[in-house]
């Protein structure tokens, strides 16, 4: 039986296998797809993950970047440099997620991928995991399995606070001529933003909206976006994926588990930043489980509570800011983007080097006139 069972190998089960093997406790990955696999995703990570391990990440960061360009309807541009110590880093997904579960398994963490969970059993005081190649047993359970995973829905967690968003993205092979500016269109999409992120070999062209709205032909969007760096999406492959933005406080144990990374709907709903609240929320359940296995009753509970605080309240600001910018895009971008401090402002929240809560109450005052009056 093992100390603990982890059901998904990207960032939030990656980082929870790495520091709860590393406490020396008996860990098992199951991921249903082989590893290393592909993961639509924009690639953009915040240095600031680097704080939570003790391991160098240069293998896996394609490009750094430390300049922001912003379009309005592929015209008005602000470029900015960002001012923070450290660059934004570009990885791609399928080399990332598996380099943290590398890190695991060199702790002695187990890896079975192309295992997919069939169904959980909960007996007396461990779980049984079904899966397609057998049976495995656990004391506790991460449910680290995406946006799309079964593990909530079967662990009872009918009605999750989220807000399903939609996003369609285009790996295409290029020549990169800027590799260090990531490039952000708001006026072509209603209800979110654009994005193209430089790789060493090609850009990672996205579309996304985080406040509902009609339906929007994605690919046409996409397509005209493209056109304006000489890029043909239909050369690459394209992706079409949901994102799970918080949207509010909520419970995320259980008996004997836990829910980690888009499972527990941790993503940015104002900027879809994922993986550094994903591995945030893989780093605490690893203390969780932890603390559960040194005899701490409440140390589950206590998950829930960190998460809501930690990071449930930096994203109620974002959700305020995000629903306020969204709406009214064109006042966005004239009072927040074009604002001189405006886009280093975005570049320090990327990076980790500054909160929302630290300027988002001045942001909403010119976004929507009389707001904390």
């Amino acid at each position: 039986m093992y100390d603990c069972i982890i059901v998904g190998a990207g960032p939030a089960g990656g980082t929870a296998a790495y520091h709860l093997a590393k406490q020396g406790h008996s860990i098992l990955v199951l991921e249903k797809e082989s590893l290393p696999r592909y993961k639509p995703c924009g690639g953009g990570v915040s240095p600031a993950i680097a704080q939570w391990f003790d391991f160098d990440f240069s293998p896996v960061i394609s490009v750094k970047a430390d300049s922001l360009r912003f379009t309005w309807n592929l015209g008005d541009p602000v470029e900015a440099k960002i001012a923070t110590k450290e660059p934004v880093w570009m990885v791609r997904r399928d080399i990332f997620d598996h380099f943290l579960v590398q890190q695991g398994q060199k702790q002695g963490a187990e890896l079975r991928d192309n295992t997919e969970v069939t169904g959980i059993e909960f007996q007396s005081d461990y779980w049984q995991v079904n899966t397609s190649n057998g049976s495995v047993t656990g004391r506790y359970l991460i449910a680290a399995d995406g946006a799309k995973g079964p593990m909530a829905k079967w662990l009872g967690f009918k009605d999750r606070k989220r807000r399903l968003a939609g996003a369609l993205e285009a790996e295409v092979a290029a020549e990169v001529k800027d590799k260090s500016t990531i490039h952000f269109e708001f006026g072509l999409v209603k209800n979110g933003y654009i994005w193209n992120f430089p790789k060493a070999d090609g850009y990672s062209i996205g579309v996304g909206t985080f406040v509902g709205g009609k339906p929007q032909d994605f690919k046409k969007i996409l397509d005209e976006y493209a056109r304006s760096f000489n890029v043909d999406i239909k050369t690459g492959k394209q992706y079409g994926y949901p994102l799970c933005l918080w949207d509010g406080n909520q419970k995320l144990h259980t008996q004997n588990a836990v829910l980690a990374g888009e499972a527990a709907c941790v993503v940015d709903p104002m900027t879809a930043e994922g993986i550094r609240p994903s591995i945030f929320s893989g780093l605490m359940a690893a203390g969780a489980i932890n603390e559960a296995l040194s005899g701490d009753t409440n140390a589950l509970e206590k998950y829930s509570e960190a998460i809501n605080e930690q990071w449930g309240t930096e994203m109620a600001w974002a959700q305020k800011l995000g629903g306020a910018f969204y709406r009214f895009p064109g006042i966005g971008y004239k009072v927040g983007v074009k604002r001189s401090s405006g886009a280093k402002i975005m570049g320090k929240i990327l990076c980790g080097e500054l909160r929302y809560g630290d300027v988002a109450g001045r942001a909403l005052k010119r976004l929507i006139p009389g707001f904390g009056t």
